[in-house]
This record gives structure tokens, C-alpha cells and sequence, in this order.
């Protein structure tokens, strides 16, 4: 069965739940990665270099569920992996056999069985039904190490670097430009390797990768993180790259020096010192610079990762924003790299992003190239591009995207990009300071408030000018919504305050240009619906949304009023939410996927998997039952709902007749209840004792007959209904097999997918329209009522309380 990314995800979350409580996050992922790793080698051994030695596999570890000697037989197992390839060290950093960590006896054994049965389900058996090249593995590992940065805590969580984050530098630096396998890629601070990963992928040639990290565990994180990415000949060495930095020159003895480097080193380190004499450096990384600060070792990673270059060598670094603008020693470093031409460019990103810290930092672009020629540092303050993710934020995709487009084209926009000239920055002013809100100003326009609107009325020329965006899209708008009055620099409303949003969105200027923005809209859906029914098994699921995604983009590219990367998001949104899922197993399983229909299963109150009855209890693989029952069956959906709704009225009712009257001693049918509750037969004698009908009790005697012929319905209203279900489910089960493919893909992409995104997109370019209304909506009110006016009114007011008062003789 194709898999789905959704399922594959939750049950490492599943794996991550039998360990949580007997140990944290920064413990238990080493054994969660080892398993992923014995399972992935052993189900994909043929088609990597990895020797599975005998009786070493996952499937021996399954074997063993159940037996007390559980742990140590799987520490023996791992053991005869990790020699075999060369391997000790790494995959060797857990013990299976901890009774600290694990428990005693039977806990112990429950819990590691209960483990290896999760890495038994069918979404990890990976070999078949992963999208071929396409890291469906490498995403899982990226979750996982995102799940463990969270839980680990502010001090434990620093082995991870943002997937977001990493992504961005990969791109800055341009390795998509790398011709040979033999251009070096190199990380010195390289933590579980996600972001040497994320750079590595951005290359069509294999890249040598090179890594150094000082914790051992860490280290182990980021060998195994590279074997499962199919770079096993990387190299990643333990150590501490300031005090014994480990890839030298084979020739001279000095740093090696790569073709690219991306590091995001520890924010400050205190004790950056420990292990070295920086003054006396054996390999002179601070020839022609002043040390950094004792207890700051910022600048420390940053000339190491710039001596780790090659004359042409570009790299990016992350750093917290003080080193942009801390003086001393660091300001005069600071000035140093700038006169040297170093600096490409600088970008600021939001806050509390990273793991372990919560302060803003910035990404530092370095370009060994062209630094002789350079005159300018390209300057991005991106700190308002994000959305909160639990207690940290996070870039959204189209943060990601405008910061790299606007980077790679050097496109300055107003509050966010600019080239800042070195002349500017070297200024007496600046004095090389590179704090970036000192070249780019990011606070938005001050709403000014008029006086004179305030106090005689009227709306300002200068707030419907500053709307010209719109009136160029919308001219006769314009005209209609203002009269022109005898007072210089003001205008007046030509209709109501209350008005102003209805005749806004029902003019013809907005109703022509949603038109015209949707016409285009629908033929690139028509385009876009095309290629993607043509999708066949094997095809790269990231490759696909690439694609349709960049051509979202370039559609709205030169569309006024809109924001291409706002509607960009919208797609990539739904994307993660369905998409992606459905792409998946199109992609391994082909589309008779859509033929797949699920009974789930509830675990109930002893635990045991049961099946969940009805229609509730069918899920789709890819086609939800709610879209079979809309396209095939709307008619008996129609008279399912109907007779819900019909009950419902009767339910309502009931309860509002037994409120009226269950409780009351004198209600007009209090005799019909017994401990505020009644029944048909307590109607009926409650009925016979009233007698025959008359004008007495009459309004008794219809009650009674109302409710009782309430009861009598709902029956047989139950039945029918029950009938409807059975047959619609039935029915839905029978047409599940029957459909065509060419069924199955118009219902997924025309009315699935494509349902939804025409929707939000569409809903989108409403906001245009809203966004405007809203603006004046606010502006009428604000001016609605000027001073003069409030001045009358209180005079008139206080006119009538006077004359109040003298006619009740209390004068004043």
C-alpha cells in the first residue's frame, strides 16, 4: 500500500511515545534514530552500501519481542552493524539494555516491543513504498529532529538547525551552482548535519561533504543522518573546530580550505578560549585581526569560516544580530571584513526561531569572489516574515521564497531590501556599524489624523491619494465614492457611512477585476489540472509542486493589488495539509489509489482494535466518502439530511414542551409527567383523563396531542433514516471499486483539490476589495462626526435638560 507522509510521521511520533516519561527528548532521540536506522538499512540494504552482517538485521530484533533478554540482544545486534561498517561510536550511543532509562523487567520488555512492533507497520517498511529520490526518509529524519529540538528544551536543542533557515542559506550561496564533485562543502559547527544536508541537496553533482562537531553524540546524529541520505563517504570528525580544527592542507599543515561553507555556531560562547591560545594560532586565523572578545566567540566562527575558504569560496553563517553593532574589538573586526569585501550580503530574521535561544539573529553572506570589486552590501530585513509554530516562530514558505528571490535578484523594495553603498556605511555616521535598521526602515506609515476633518468635517485629499494603488485599478470607483466640496484638500462621501463597504465591493471597477484576475486564474487551474492528471508512478512529488507553485507565482508576478507571495502560500498551505499526502501515494501506487476504501479501527475501553460501524467508520486513501456521496449520491445524502433535520426539530420541540412543563406543578399537562419525564402512555391517560376536547382544555388537550404525536413520529423517522444510511454505505463501498480512472482523477484534482485552492485563492482577491472598503470604512468613521458638529448636539442637549429643568421649577 502507498504510503503517505502523514502516516509515516505519526507513527515516529507513536515510537517517540513509548520512551517519553523514562528519559527526555535530548536522550530518547538517540534511540528512536539508531531504530530508524538498523530499520531503513535492513529494508534497503541492496540498494545501498551498507552490509547487513547475519543475524544483524531489524527483522532479528523482531524476533526477539517478548524475551527478557530483549535489550542486551539488540544492543548485540546494533553491535555486529556498527562493526561491520565501520559504525561503532555512532550508531552504538544508546543502550537497549539501560534499566535506568527503560525500566526493569517486564517494563522494559513491553516498552522495547512495543517499539520495534511501531517500526513494523507498513508506512516504514521502506522497501517499496517510498517515492524514489525524492528523501521521503531525509523529510521523516528532518521531522524527527525538529520534534526532538522542541522537546529538548532551551539548553538541549541547539543540534538543529531550522529546516526553513537552512534552505535559505543553501540557496544564498549559490551551491546550485557547483559543476564537479570535487567543490568541497564545509560545516564546522555541523551539529545532526541538517543544514550541510539542506545545501548538499541543493547540488546535482554529489558534493563532497565535509563536517566537524565537538559533541560526540551530535556527532553520531549527523553520521547517521548522513548514511540515510546516501552520503555514507562524508566526512564528519569530532572535535572542537577552534581549538583543534581537524581538515588541514595534506601539503602545508594549514586550515583546508573548501569551495563552500554554511555554519550555525553556538550564539556567544563564553568559552571559546578553552583548549587554544588564539594569540599564538598555529594556523594564524587572526592574522590581520584583532581578537574577539574573551567571553564571545561570535567573531571567532566567523573569520574561522572565512580562512576555511578558498579564494572564490562563498559561505553563510548564522549569527545573533550584535554583530552587526557591538563595538570594540568586534567593531574594529567588523570594519576589517567589510574593507576586505567579504560581506555580500546580510539578512535579519524574525525572532525566536532557533533552538536553544530566543533572540533574533541574522544570516552573514560571504563572497571570497568579487570582494576586491565590491561597493555595496545587499542588506534584507525579513523580521516581520513569519508565523507562530508553538512557543517558537517559524518562516512560512513564502518568507522563504521572497527572501531568496529578492536576494539572488538584488531587487531592492521599500522597508525590506536595499543596497547599502560601503561608502554610506564606512560615514562618520555609521562608522561601520551595519545594524541594519539604520539603512532600512521597516515601521509602518504613521496614520495621521487631520485636524481640520476633525473639527469641520469632510475627508482628506491626502488619505484618498494615499490609496492611488487602488484608484488606478479602480478610476470610476473613485469618482463614485467622492463628490469634490468648496473646501480646499477635502472631499465628501457620496454615500453612507454604513453604505461605504456594499458599494465598494458591488462596483463594477471590483467586479471587472476579480473577473480578470480569476479569468487568468482559470486557465492556468486548466493548465495546471492537465499536467497533473498526466502524473504517473515514480514521478518526484517535491519536483510537482515545485512546479505548479513557481508558475502561481509567476501569475500574480505583475498583477496589481496583488501579493504573489501571499497567494503563493495559500497553495503551499494546502499543499501540507492534503496535497502532499495524496501526490505521495499517486506517485508510488498510481491512481488506482482511488479505489482504496478503509474500515478504521478504535481501540476500545480495554484496549482492543474494533472496527468503527457505518458510514463514520470508512475512510477513503485518497477520496474522502463525503465527495463520492456529493458527485454519485447527492439525493440520498439529501434525504438523510432531511430527516436529520426533521428529528432535530423534533427534538427540539420535546425539550422545549418537557422545560415548559416537566417542571412546573402547574403546568397545563403536569399530570403527564412522573419526576419530569413522560411517555406515551402517560400521554395517553393524561389524555383520558381530560376527556373529550372542549374549551376548557382545549390548549391542554392539543399539547398532549402534539407531543404524543411527536413520539409517535420519531420512530419510524429513526428507521427510515437507519435505512438511508445503510443503503448510502453500502453503496459507497460498492462504488469505491467501480471507479474509472478517469473517475478517480477528475474527482481529485477538479473536485478535490482544485475545489479547495480555487476557493481560498478566490477569496484571496476578495480581500483586495475588502482591504480597500475597510480602509475608507475607518477613514468615514473617524471624520463622520467633526468637532462643530459634537458641539451642536451637546448644545442643543444641554438647551433641552435646561428647559427640563426650569418647567420642573429647578432652575439653575
Amino acid at each position: 500500500m502507498a504510503v503517505k507522509k502523514s502516516e509515516l510521521y505519526n507513527s515516529l511520533w507513536d515510537s517517540c511515545d513509548q520512551l517519553r516519561g523514562s528519559m527526555d527528548a535530548s536522550q530518547y532521540k538517540d534511540y528512536i534514530l539508531v531504530l530508524l536506522f538498523m530499520k531503513y538499512v535492513s529494508d534497503k540494504h541492496r540498494a545501498t552500501l551498507v552490509e547487513v552482517p547475519e543475524g544483524a538485521s531489524f527483522n532479528d530484533m523482531v524476533k526477539l519481542k517478548g524475551k527478557a533478554d530483549i535489550g542486551d540482544q539488540i544492543n548485540k545486534i546494533i553491535g555486529k552493524m556498527a562493526e561491520a561498517n565501520a559504525l561503532t561510536g555512532v550508531i552504538t550511543v544508546a543502550d537497549f539494555n539501560d534499566d535506568e532509562k527503560l525500566g526493569r523487567g517486564k517494563e522494559k520488555v513491553d516498552r522495547l516491543s512495543n517499539l520495534i512492533a511501531i517500526f513494523e507497520r507498513p508506512e516504514l517498511d521502506f522497501s517499496k513504498n517510498m517515492a524514489e529520490g525524492d528523501d521521503l526518509l531525509g523529510d521523516a529524519y528532518e521531522y524527527l529532529m525538529r520534534l526532538f529540538a522542541t522537546e529538548s528544551g532551551k539548553s538541549k536543542g541547539q543540534f538543529y538547525t531550522p529546516a526553513e533557515v537552512s534552505r535559505i542559506m543553501a540557496r544564498l550561496i549559490g551551491i546550485n551552482q557547483s559543476k564537479s564533485q570535487d567543490e568541497t562543502l564545509y560545516d564546522p559547527t555541523c551539529g545532526s548535519g541538517s543544514l550541510l544536508l539542506k545545501a548538499a541537496s541543493e547540488t546535482q553533482n554529489n558534493i563532497t561533504i565535509y563536517g566537524q562537531e565537538y559533541d560526540n553524540a551530535t556527532r553520531a546524529l549527523c553520521v547517521m543522518n548522513m548514511w540515510l541520505h546516501d552520503n555514507p563517504d562524508s566526512d564528519i570528525r569530532l572535535g572542537n573546530t577552534l581549538a583543534n580544527p581537524l581538515f588541514l592542507n595534506d601539503d602545508t599543515g594549514a586550515l583546508k580550505q573548501f569551495d563552500y561553507a554554511v555554519a550555525n555556531p553556538p550564539f556567544s560562547y563564553k568559552s571559546w578560549r578553552n583548549g587554544w591560545d588564539p594569540e599564538h594560532d598555529v594556523f594564524k586565523r587572526f592574522e590581520g585581526y584583532p581578537l574577539p572578545p574573551d567571553k564571545n566567540g561570535d567573531y571567532a566562527f566567523l573569520i574561522h569560516l572565512v580562512k576555511s575558504l578558498k579564494s572564490k569560496g562563498k559561505g553563510c553563517i548564522v549569527m545573533p544580530l550584535g554583530v552587526l553593532f557591538r563595538g570594540n574589538s568586534e567593531g574594529l573586526l567588523r570594519k576589517r571584513l567589510i574593507q576586505q569585501g567579504y560581506i555580500k550580503g546580510i539578512i535579519g530574521l524574525p525572532p525566536n526561531l532557533f533552538y536553544g535561544t530566543g533572540i533574533a539573529a541574522c544570516l552573514i553572506v560571504i563572497d571570497k569572489e568579487h570582494a576586491a570589486e565590491r561597493k555595496s552590501i545587499f542588506m534584507i530585513d525579513a523580521s516581520k516574515g513569519f508565523i507562530k509554530d508553538g512557543n517558537k516562530n517559524r518562516l512560512r514558505e513564502q518568507d522563504i521564497h521572497k527572501i531568496i528571490d529578492t536576494f539572488l535578484s538584488g531587487t531592492e523594495n521599500p522597508k525590506y531590501s536595499r543596497i547599502v553603498p560601503i561608502e554610506e556605511i564606512a560615514s562618520e555616521k555609521n562608522d561601520y556599524n551595519l545594524n541594519i535598521p539604520r539603512y532600512i526602515d521597516n515601521q509602518d506609515e504613521e496614520d495621521i489624523q487631520d485636524i481640520q476633518a476633525h473639527l469641520s468635517g469632510g475627508f482628506p485629499r491626502y488619505d484618498v491619494e494615499s490609496l492611488e494603488d487602488y484608484w488606478k485599478v479602480f478610476p470610476k470607483l473613485r469618482q463614485g465614492l467622492f463628490n469634490i466640496t468648496d473646501r480646499d484638500g477635502y472631499y465628501e462621501l457620496s454615500v453612507g457611512t454604513d453604505s461605504v463597504r456594499e458599494f465598494i465591493l458591488n462596483h463594477q471597477d471590483s467586479i471587472d477585476f476579480k473577473q480578470l484576475l480569476l479569468s487568468d486564474f482559470k486557465v492556468w487551474k486548466q493548465n495546471i489540472a492537465t499536467f497533473l492528471k498526466s502524473l504517473e508512478p515514480g514521478e518526484k512529488p517535491k519536483g510537482i509542486i515545485e512546479n505548479i507553485s513557481e508558475g502561481l507565482l509567476q501569475l500574480f508576478a505583475d498583477k496589481t493589488l496583488t501579493d504573489k507571495y501571499d497567494l503563493y502560500q495559500i497553495l503551499m498551505d494546502y499543499w501540507y495539509e492534503v496535497m502532499q499526502d495524496d501526490v505521495y501515494v499517486i506517485s508510488t501506487g498510481g491512481w488506482t489509489a482511488g479505489r482504496e476504501l478503509n474500515r478504521l479501527m478504535k481501540k476500545n475501553s480495554k484496549g482492543v482494535d474494533k472496527a468503527v460501524s457505518g458510514l463514520d467508520g470508512l475512510e477513503g486513501r485518497i477520496i474522502p466518502t463525503a465527495l463520492i456521496i456529493q458527485e454519485y449520491f447527492a439525493e440520498l445524502q439529501q434525504q438523510i439530511e432531511d430527516i436529520e433535520a426533521e428529528l432535530d426539530s423534533i427534538k427540539s420541540r420535546k425539550a422545549e414542551i418537557d422545560e415548559e412543563n416537566g417542571t412546573s406543578d402547574d403546568s397545563l399537562i403536569n399530570d403527564a409527567y412522573v419526576e419530569g419525564k413522560t411517555s406515551k402512555k402517560q400521554l395517553k391517560d393524561a389524555l383520558a383523563d381530560l376527556g373529550k376536547r372542549d374549551d376548557e382544555n382545549a390548549e391542554a388537550h392539543d399539547l398532549l396531542n402534539e407531543y404524543l404525536e411527536l413520539l409517535e413520529k420519531e420512530p419510524s423517522l429513526k428507521k427510515s433514516l437507519n435505512a438511508l444510511k445503510n443503503e448510502i454505505e453500502r453503496k459507497v463501498i460498492s462504488k469505491y471499486p467501480k471507479l474509472s480512472e478517469e473517475e478517480i482523477k477528475t474527482l481529485i484534482v477538479d473536485k478535490k483539490w482544485f475545489s479547495t485552492i480555487s476557493e481560498r485563492i478566490e477569496a484571496e482577491l476578495d480581500n483586495i476589495s475588502h482591504r480597500l472598503s475597510n480602509r475608507i470604512k475607518e477613514l468615514a468613521d473617524r471624520y463622520e462626526k467633526p468637532i462643530i458638529l459634537i458641539e451642536k448636539e451637546v448644545e442643543d442637549l444641554t438647551s433641552k435638560v435646561e428647559e427640563h429643568l426650569k418647567a420642573m421649577g429647578m432652575a439653575l
